[in-house]
């Protein structure tokens, strides 16, 4: 071969491959793929570009992305646009952390454990638990690992979810729980502010019961209120309270702990990570200190010791029950990465907004989306919020009269180059043509304004 690391595509090459592998040909190799449903033709593939035509053509198709510009994009649902300020790319991006996957070699990699404990230590401080793991993929994978932590903990196979539950959320918690046989049922929630009643809900728990998930603020925007009693009412039948949140409403809103929660899961995509187009995403797992939750924890927990003499700390994996360290069948998970980059990122964030500037920006983003209500509201034709209840940063929008749709105001809005909010209507049709308008920081009054007036102009024509 003249060329070792260069696939060129010659029949000397192919040759020597075949040999090499000990097959008669490039054919033989798909030989378990059935004749019918063979192609039996070359690709239809472009002539071959150099390196500037390509860099043009890529150009040309990036271009056509819309990018989030300031207070200018109203979308939400699970991926929030927020400041990132310039010091964590600037940190974050160093090699040390950039090109670490995993500290398998807690000697050689003490700088990235420690990142690593902090953002954990941090997280736990901010939902009021004992112990968070490292990080999971998002806040949907987080759901259905703390399911199955609920149900190894309490031998129990039945777990209730609200019913405005986030639906990208409520089909990974189905993927994880139904193989595994634990059946997932919601719970009703009024139409009129989104609550759960206390006395159906105690309708439905049994000694089967192995969970209660809520959302706190729900998919929705808004507040559920009664969760101390909801807390007791679960705890009563013996199950477990799960609760997801927002980590940026933590700021305004009560940490899960404090109405004893027993695991908190949570996306942590706004604590100083980009949008990115949807991904990658960062999961929040925490949970109390209990050693039969700890246990069951799946994922990296790092933790602290000290040399043998008492000199000196350091950092190393602790308690890791995954399936590359223990026999693959009593493993708590089989979960194999995690997202250190993006908790890394975190633990800047949190470090650099700290416990004021937390509470500073959930008041501002509570206060612009009350705004936000109000002004919209005041617009004939217009229903906002649709649940009477306390909303956090998000909120549900809805035109009046049959002929208006969610998609030919958000083209409207593009004209204005307005980023509209999210519909919501094949995800819960007794909503209507609902939306779902998402607040940030960059947002000032004077957008809600251009808003509200690109709306009425769009009820005008």
């Amino acid at each position: 071969m003249t060329h070792r690391f260069l696939p060129n595509d010659t029949i000397e090459i192919e040759r020597y491959l075949v040999k090499e592998i000990g097959v008669r040909s490039v054919e033989e190799l798909f030989s378990d793929i059935p004749e019918a449903i063979r192609l039996n033709r070359k690709l239809d593939l472009p002539e071959s570009l150099s390196e500037l035509e390509i860099i043009r053509r890529v150009r040309g198709i990036l271009q056509k992305n819309v990018i989030f510009r300031e207070g200018s994009s109203f979308l939400g649902g699970g991926v929030w646009h927020h400041y990132i300020p310039a010091i964590i790319d600037a940190i974050a991006n160093r090699s040390e952390f950039m090109t670490s996957y995993t500290p398998y070699q807690p000697e050689i990699n003490q700088g990235l454990l420690q990142a690593l404990f902090e953002y954990q230590s941090m997280i736990c401080e901010l939902v009021d638990m004992d112990v968070a793991n490292c990080s999971m993929y998002d806040w949907a994978s987080a759901l259905g690992e703390a399911v199955r932590m609920a149900v190894r903990i309490t031998h129990r196979s039945k777990v209730h979810v609200p019913y405005f539950i986030h639906p990208n959320r409520y089909v990974t918690l189905k993927s994880y729980s139904e193989p595994a046989g634990i059946k997932v049922e919601r719970i009703d929630q009024t139409l009129e502010n989104g609550q759960i009643d206390i006395e159906m809900l105690e309708d439905v728990l049994s000694s089967e019961t192995a969970a209660v998930y809520i959302e706190n603020p729900s998919y929705l925007g808004f507040l559920i209120e009664n969760l101390e009693e909801l807390s007791k009412l679960v705890h009563d039948v013996g199950g477990l309270l799960i609760v997801g949140v927002n980590p940026i409403s933590l700021g305004l809103v009560k940490p899960p702990g404090e109405y004893d929660a027993d695991i908190v899961i949570g996306e942590g995509q706004p604590l100083g990570n980009f949008v990115n187009f949807g991904g990658p995403l960062l999961g929040i797992l925490a949970c109390r200190g209990d050693s039969r939750y700890i246990r069951q924890l799946p994922g990296r927990i790092v933790g602290l010791t000290t040399t043998v003499n008492g000199d000196e700390r350091g950092y190393t994996l602790a308690l890791p029950a995954r399936e590359q360290h223990i026999r693959r069948e009593r493993a708590t998970s089989n979960i194999c990465s995690n997202e250190a980059l993006l908790a890394v990122r975190s633990v800047i964030y949190l470090s650099l907004m700290g416990s004021q500037g937390l509470q500073q920006l959930g008041d501002q983003l509570y206060k612009v989306s009350a705004y936000a209500q109000k002004r919209l509201s005041g617009i004939e034709g217009v229903s906002v919020p649709l649940f009477n209840a306390i909303h956090f940063n998000e909120f549900t929008l809805k035109l009046e009269g049959s002929s208006i749709r969610s998609h030919k105001l958000n083209k409207f809005l593009e004209k204005s180059k307005i980023i509209g909010g999210k519909s919501v209507k094949d995800e819960f049709p007794e909503l209507g043509d609902a939306m779902l308008f998402s607040i940030n920081d960059f947002h000032r009054f004077s957008d809600i304004d251009n808003l509200a007036e690109n709306i009425r102009q769009f009820l005008e024509v």
